[in-house]
């Protein structure tokens, strides 16, 4: 292999590509999207690749790979071509096992080393034509792939176009061009060769073969540092190329293209996302002070309604993750209800000091989670469940420690009104809007759910409010009129001031009790004890 491919300074993958390939995962892209690989991940010819202790579904994809000749910045789509140097055979291997927390990036799962094997040979880019080259692959020496570019959505041109827009393409700057239908997994002792040419060209230059031998790994990951491979059956179709592939029935869930994203989370914060200050902040601030803060910056949609606490005296504070379930229907039950649906991928993979807020559409007649899944989010650092339906083996949830707001218990299990649908998206709960990420607060007064760019505002503001409320109980009790007092007039504000310092006040008018929530426009504070309990019941709940 020659100089260029060394050692490049950039690799730039594309998720999707051909039309084969996107007709087998069912969605076509509008438009090309990308991700980065280290130039650690290379590997040359006769080399071998290390699938880790504990994995199973490493899969190969063959690849045509352009190298850039010239720097390209901003180029047109017509000269773009011109800044490619040399194309070759690449091997963009991915561990389908560590995939699900990237979430695209891709980082862990096609980022390891070997997992970019190039070469052998460069053929000049300048003597071939881009839409009339074939890349074919092999796995111990049978065909399994075999596409050209003429089944590309986006020409390799585009490419090269496309990202000149957003960063220089420096020579030797390495873009993976995407992978025909035909991946699939592979396993240690599996001989994998890779190789492009242009047949209709003059001499049908070629890369010749790039090989790969499969390893097995023996050095595990450790938990304690990052995530530990996981895989579902969702992940396992997509490694093989199908459901059929992989050895599972046809039907089956699939996760959702469009998950809302996550808030990043904030340097010195927890795993949930909250720093220690604005998480002792908001359990020291009630909900109904917090609410009344909220409504006084124009949100009066902050509540979610009916719901209250299977364990008394209550509070919880954490960032939602979200689950969302749809009416029961049979067929999208038989693809979306069994195997490892929805409901179970989001109790697996909440985060310490985060809270599962669920959508079952204010139907309090179907448990939405039970003991089962409510030892699994306690095991795993919940800070608590919101749902506004119900509640499955009520008092064993409730033994389990973990607090659970919902509409109250019932025995029923999954598949009576419920499909779970999809997770980590925008939901409606209990009258509310809630995204991933979201603040959320439950007390007994009920829950409450603050946009994070407010939250630190809100608490602050809410928590001097119930110090003024506290001095304004001191004077009650000492016998004054509550006119004028609650709310302050000037004339006792003044005095709150010369008693509190200057500072302390919060400037509103009317604390987080009733005085301040009653005659507020929206407000519905009186509800928000919640007519029922919450809904956990078990894996096979809703």
């Amino acid at each position: 292999m020659t100089d260029p491919i060394d050692r490049p300074g950039k690799i730039i993958a594309i998720h999707l590509s051909y039309a084969s390939r996107a007709d087998q995962r069912g969605r076509r892209p509008a438009a090309p999207s990308y991700f980065f690989k280290p130039a650690s991940s290379v590997g040359t010819t006769g080399g071998t690749v290390e699938r880790p202790a504990g994995t199973e579904l490493l899969a190969f994809e063959g690849e045509i790979a352009l190298v850039i000749g010239t720097p390209a910045r901003r180029v047109s789509l017509a000269d773009a071509w011109s800044h490619v140097g040399w194309v070759t055979a690449s091997n963009d291997l991915g561990l389908y096992d560590l995939r699900a927390n990237d979430k695209g990036s891709n980082v862990r799962s096609k980022g390891g080393d070997g997992y970019t094997p190039l070469g052998p040979e460069l053929i000049d880019a300048s003597t071939v034509d881009p839409a009339a080259l074939r890349v074919r692959a092999w796995v111990n020496g049978e065909l399994r792939q075999d596409d050209t570019t003429a089944g590309l959505i986006f020409p390799l041109a585009q490419l090269v176009a496309d990202l000149s827009q957003h960063f220089t393409l420096e020579v030797g700057d390495v873009i993976l061009s995407g992978t025909p239908a035909g991946s699939s997994v592979i396993v240690p002792g599996d001989v994998v060769e890779i190789e492009v040419d242009a047949p209709d060209a003059a001499g049908a230059p070629s890369s010749g073969r790039l090989v790969t031998t499969v390893t097995q790994g023996e050095a595990p990951f450790d938990g304690e540092l990052g995530s530990l491979p996981a895989v579902d059956d969702l992940q396992r179709s997509e490694a093989w190329g199908s459901r059929e592939a992989a050895g599972l029935p046809a039907d089956i869930a699939e996760k959702p293209e469009h998950a809302a994203p996550v808030p990043a989370r904030a340097a010195g914060s927890d795993s949930s996302g909250l720093s220690p200050e604005l998480r002792a902040k908001l359990l020291e601030a009630p909900t109904a002070g917090l609410s009344a803060q909220l409504r006084k910056r124009g949100h009066h949609a902050c509540f979610i309604d009916g719901v209250a606490a299977n364990i008394a005296g209550t509070k919880i504070v954490g960032t939602a993750k979200t689950l969302r379930f749809v009416p029961f229907r049979e067929d999208l039950f038989a693809s979306h209800g069994g195997g490892y649906n929805a409901q179970k991928r989001a109790f697996d993979a909440v985060h310490e000091g985060e809270i599962i807020v669920i959508e079952a559409r204010g139907d309090a007649t179907t448990g939405t989670l039970g003991d089962i899944l409510a030892l699994r989010a306690k095991v795993r650092g919940a800070a608590g469940v919101v749902t506004d339906g119900g509640v499955r083996d009520f008092d064993a949830v409730a033994e389990i420690g973990l607090p659970v707001f919902s509409q109250g218990a019932h025995p029923s299990v999954l598949g009576r009104k419920h499909v779970p649908w999809d997770v980590d998206v925008t939901i409606a709960c209990g009258g509310a809007s809630v995204q991933p990420g979201d603040i959320i607060v439950g007390d007994s007064d009920g829950v409450i759910v603050i946009p994070p760019g407010l939250a630190e505002e809100v608490a602050d503001a809410a928590v001097a409010q119930e110090i003024e409320d506290a001095w304004i109980a001191e004077q009650v009790a000492a016998g004054h009129p509550v006119d004028g007092l609650f709310p302050l007039n000037a004339e006792w504000r003044a005095r709150y001031e010369a008693a509190s310092g200057p500072s302390t006040g919060s400037g509103t008018q009317g604390g987080s009790g009733t005085q301040d929530d009653a005659g507020a426009p929206g407000d519905d504070a009186g509800t928000q004890d919640g007519s029922g309990t919450q809904d956990d019941s078990g894996a096979q709940s809703a």
